[in-house]
């Protein structure tokens, strides 16, 4: 029951706040990729998951971490992008790791082409009033990546091997 309430309500939980909060401020604190950790190592605990296996998991989670940074110092994403990136590596594994990033690869095009079709346009006055809208709308900001990356998650969630893990516990 711990490991369906993990895969169905917290991972999903914990990757919407990371969508919201980057939208907002263009931010994730780190206490989300951490939460998402901790609570990969709980789910890890609840189905007994073999060494082998979270050895596989936690690999994922360092190449992850690896690309990442990589992305982050060539400045494609920031920080906490590579940071939720490698957390959700970890928690996928390698066997839904290619689709996650496949998937936030179309997500994050999508979500940059319709940032800056929406920056083209002149805000109603209505909006200009809203911080996270005058972000948004900012030519000089970024794209908060973080929404292509847990959206993309979310997605591959029901089809991963944790979810399918959990679903036998």
């Amino acid at each position: 029951m711990l490991a369906e309430i993990l895969v169905l309500a917290v991972f999903p939980a914990l990757l919407m706040a990371a969508a919201c909060w980057d939208i907002a401020s263009y931010t994730i604190p780190n206490a989300i990729p951490l939460a998402l950790v901790a609570a990969f190592a709980v789910f890890a605990i609840a189905v007994h998951l073999s060494p082998g296996m979270l050895g596989w998991h936690a690999l994922a989670g360092l190449a992850g971490l690896v690309l990442g940074f990589l992305l982050f110092a060539f400045n494609f994403v920031g920080g906490g992008d590579a940071k939720l990136f490698a957390a959700t590596a970890l928690m996928l594994g390698f066997r839904d790791l290619m689709d996650y990033a496949l998937f936030a690869s179309i997500l994050g095009g999508a979500l940059t082409l319709g940032i800056l079709a929406m920056r083209r346009v002149p805000l109603p006055r209505s909006l200009t009033g809203q911080g996270w809208i005058m972000r948004l709308h900012d030519e000089k900001q970024g794209i908060p990546y973080g929404v292509a990356l847990a959206l993309a998650a979310v997605a591959v969630l029901p089809d991963s091997g944790i979810f399918h893990i959990a679903a036998s516990a």
